[in-house]
């Protein structure tokens, strides 16, 4: 018997709209204390990547990725992890690694191309940047099932995006979760564009969010730049991925305003028109609106945040250009827990070689 099946619907979640509106039925529990917490985090992202770029430009950090536009993303999902949960990001989570704790000097350092940046403090349950794509969602749903076969309460949040879901990586990895039901939130950062590739080029699914069906498990269509709506579906997920129900693939519907890296020129492949549009739904300007006719936000509130992160991030700056340079030994020492016999030899006649050149 042919069994056909028709119905491929998800539910879109929008809290916050562009206007600055809340649909209060929606609206999670937040305080005023949160909510311009999360409105922080998002200007400290966006002036974190501003700052960044002129860097590259001046040639100070190599090739850098920004995320502006996709704050709300970021500091939404961010905002309902705990600190035992365990954060697998890709190279475009600037206001997520933030927000989890990341020192900003460790993430000028990385971006700097020195390996020390991705020195995780202590404490945080945060993994390095994951540069191939999509190849994070597996070590999520790795540390997903060790934690359940330990019995640790706890979840992974993973992130890729739109054109992460074409990889092999992302079918593999998720089908395992929704096989194990591995505590493992997924989240997807639709930006549109998979570098210069547009999403309906790569998928002729109608959402992405849809794909969790195939798993077995739930997938969730959020408007991505309401930071309200972000949090409210990472925070359900996580809950229930804790409690033993599961996965969720979380879809966030962005927009990268930017450049895919200061390597790309995005000009070549959109138009000054769709990034107009785009704009008027920045996630920034949206929250501000509600804070403002909330009398949680003005001038005053504004230039004391911008002045605070600028002296941040300068500082930042002077201690990762000020870090004495890192030592040879570093590239073998670290590649295991205790270095091998071979790693020992190979260090060796490194050695002998450089002090033969000094001489």
């Amino acid at each position: 018997m042919l069994k056909v099946v028709k119905n491929f619907s998800v539910s879109y979640m929008q809290v916050l709209d562009e206007n600055g509106k809340i649909d209060a039925k929606l609206m999670p529990q937040l305080s005023n204390e949160d909510i311009q917490k999360m409105y922080e985090a998002m200007v400290l992202g966006r002036m974190f990547d501003e700052t960044m770029l002129k860097l590259q430009r001046e040639g100070r950090i190599g090739t850098y990725a920004p995320a502006i536009g996709q704050e709300a993303t970021q500091t939404g999902f961010a905002y309902a992890m705990q600190p035992s949960d365990w954060f697998f990001p890709m190279y475009r989570d600037v206001s997520s690694y933030i927000f989890r704790g990341m020192p900003l000097e460790n993430l000028v350092l990385y971006w700097s191309g020195d390996g020390r940046g991705m020195h995780i403090p202590e404490g945080q349950n945060n993994f390095p940047v994951a540069i191939p794509v999509s190849t994070q969602i597996a070590h999520a749903v790795g540390a997903a099932m060790a934690a359940k076969i330990l019995g640790h309460k706890i979840a992974t949040l993973v992130c890729t995006g739109d054109g992460g879901t074409s990889k092999a990586d992302f079918h593999e990895a998720l089908n395992f979760a929704g096989v194990f039901r591995a505590p493992v939130v997924a989240i997807v950062q639709n930006n549109q564009y998979a570098i210069s590739m547009r999403r309906e080029k790569q998928t002729a699914a109608e959402t992405i969010a849809q794909k969790a069906i195939a798993y077995g498990f739930e997938g969730i269509q959020v408007d991505g730049n309401d930071v309200f709506a972000v949090y409210r579906a990472a925070k359900d997920a996580l809950e229930k991925a804790r409690a033993g129900s599961g996965p969720t693939l979380i879809e966030c519907v962005t927009y990268r305003i930017a450049d895919h890296t200061t390597a790309d020129d995005a000009a070549r492949y959109r138009t000054q028109e769709e990034i107009g549009e785009w704009m008027k739904k920045d996630p920034i300007e949206r929250l501000r609106k509600y804070m403002e006719s909330r009398a949680l936000w003005s001038q005053y509130y504004e230039k004391r945040v911008r002045f605070k992160f600028e002296e941040q991030i300068n500082d930042a700056i002077k201690k990762a250009e000020n870090m004495p340079k890192a030592e040879i030994d570093d590239i073998f020492k670290h590649m295991y827990q205790e270095m091998t016999e071979n790693l020992k030899e190979q260090l060796e006649e490194l050695k002998s070689f450089l002090n033969a050149k000094k001489l």
